[in-house]
């Protein structure tokens, strides 16, 4: 139970932020850190103990409840130790388990729900003077919490949701119970965003959405989606424009033409497969089939035919027979993915494909994993070699920093999508600084390569002066009916 032990006067609560889960959970996360420093705390220490400790989770695998659980058992005896601290829980797990929470977990202090991150500086300061613990959660969006203070984890860098909440029902996932139906911003408030980012030094946005090539759909808007990539060319200072995840019903040829015709959206597709047969296709209820996901990357690859194309795949759904997995197998060897991710299949409470009979034991799964992997590696390590010898530029990173403590190197993506570790040799870049090298070897998740030029930017001038991240705050958005 929470205690209302207080803090000295004058001496700011310090926090953390842990962050499971899809990039949609990190936005979340750097609005939670944006409003927790607009009410006056500061970032812990490394190695302190810190007085709130927030948890904003995942739901989608099922090791996301033992990780969540596991931890807070670990934050029992510490938060015994030092009076006042507190612990909060948001996120997918929290709208999934809700009050649930406390009953397995009565040293939590306030749980939030999905829809709810505006108000847990409220209930934190209520939990304390009420020293009971708090729990909200909404059942539907009200507002977009783009409107709420957000403090980047880059300053060239941002994430720009166009939408919540997603309408599929595919049969392996909790999402959409937990985010609720697809709600979108209206693309004046988007662009209007993006303008303020680009005026705060970011060159790079990734556009945001559980769907995001739904984007629309709730508007009554066809074509919303294409039309929103070409006005971000039109915005000046933006130099790049990325996009997740996109769903391969919802991928059609206006999309295609845009991006291969708007010139900072960068040639890069991450488009989740989960399975290459037909009938695990149907299984999932997913609306697509082989032949419609193979025909979209040709279209792809026609227009842009330096495409970086990455996936998801799940490995062991319910009644995926070997020839199931085989035609996976072959979508890939024909695909020629970049990367993918790879996953097991996990049981979650509340979907239909939990209650499916046919479930896959789990050395079947393993060995069907440990196949996949290596194929997905061999193939990923192939197109990597095929980048040797050429020039590209990468936008500098400062979370993949130098390679190592002996080299003089650089780290960052290149403009589709892959990691690069450049030798700066005696030129010097700073984070969100534009390096362009030639690309010498490879591995098959990172690209080597030697620098040959530096290109500055308004982001690397403010990265000098400083080098922790920025804080923006929210503008107004459209309020959701």
């Amino acid at each position: 139970m929470p205690n209302i032990d207080m803090p000295l006067i004058g001496k700011p609560r310090t926090y953390q932020v842990r962050t499971y889960g899809c990039q949609m959970n990190v936005h979340d996360s750097e609005r939670i850190t944006g409003l927790l420093e607009s009410e006056g705390y500061t970032p812990v220490q490394e190695g302190a103990i810190a007085d709130l400790i927030v948890f904003n989770t995942c739901a989608v695998r099922e090791n996301a409840d033992n990780k969540l659980y596991g931890n807070l058992s670990h934050l029992v005896p510490i938060k015994n130790a030092n009076p006042g601290m507190q612990i909060a829980v948001g996120g997918c797990l929290a709208q999934k388990d809700q009050g649930e929470i406390l009953r397995k977990s009565p040293v939590v202090d306030v749980v939030f729900g999905t829809h709810n991150l505006g108000s847990l500086p409220v209930l934190l300061e209520r939990a304390r003077i009420e020293a009971e613990s708090q729990v909200e959660i909404a059942e539907a969006l009200v507002d977009f919490p783009s409107a709420l203070p957000t403090k980047r984890d880059a300053i060239y860098s941002a994430w720009v949701s166009i939408s919540v909440g997603c309408n599929n029902t595919c049969t392996f996932c909790i999402v959409p119970s937990l985010r609720g139906k697809e709600k979108d911003r209206r693309a004046g408030d988007i662009l209007t965003e993006i303008e303020v980012l680009v005026a705060d030094g970011v060159v790079e946005i990734t556009l945001l959405g559980q769907n995001v090539n739904a984007y629309g759909s709730d508007l009554g808007e066809p074509q919303a989606f294409s039309k929103l990539l070409r006005a971000c060319g039109e915005i000046p200072g933006l130099e790049r424009v990325r996009f997740m995840s996109p769903h391969p019903r919802d991928f059609t040829d206006d999309v295609i033409e845009a991006m291969a015709q708007t010139e900072n959206v960068m040639p890069t597709l991450h488009m989740p497969l989960q399975s290459g047969s037909d009938s695990i296709l149907q299984r999932m209820r997913r609306s697509y089939r082989q032949e419609k996901y193979l025909g979209i990357i040709d279209r792809v690859r026609a227009a842009m035919p330096e495409a970086s194309i990455t996936t998801d795949i799940i490995v062991g759904f319910p009644g995926e027979s070997e020839q199931d997995f085989q035609e996976t197998m072959d979508v890939v060897r024909k695909a020629r993915f970049s990367s993918a991710y790879t996953f097991q299949y996990s049981k979650r409470p509340g979907t239909p494909a939990a209650t499916m009979e046919d479930q896959i034991d789990k050395e079947i799964v393993q060995e069907r994993y440990e196949r996949l992997v290596k194929l997905v590696n061999q193939i990923s390590w192939e197109e990597n070699l095929a980048q040797v010898d050429k020039s590209v530029e990468i936008l500098v990173a400062h979370s993949e920093g130098r390679k190592d403590a002996n080299t003089n190197r650089r780290s960052g993506r290149t403009a589709d999508g892959r990691l690069a570790h450049f030798d700066l040799g005696e030129l010097v870049a700073r984070p969100g600084d534009f390096l362009t090298g030639t690309v010498t070897s490879a591995a098959p998740h990172h690209l080597i390569g030697q620098s040959t030029s530096v290109r500055g930017t308004r982001a690397g001038d403010l990265s000098e002066t400083s080098p922790k991240s920025a804080v923006m705050l929210g503008i107004p958005t459209f309020v959701a009916p």
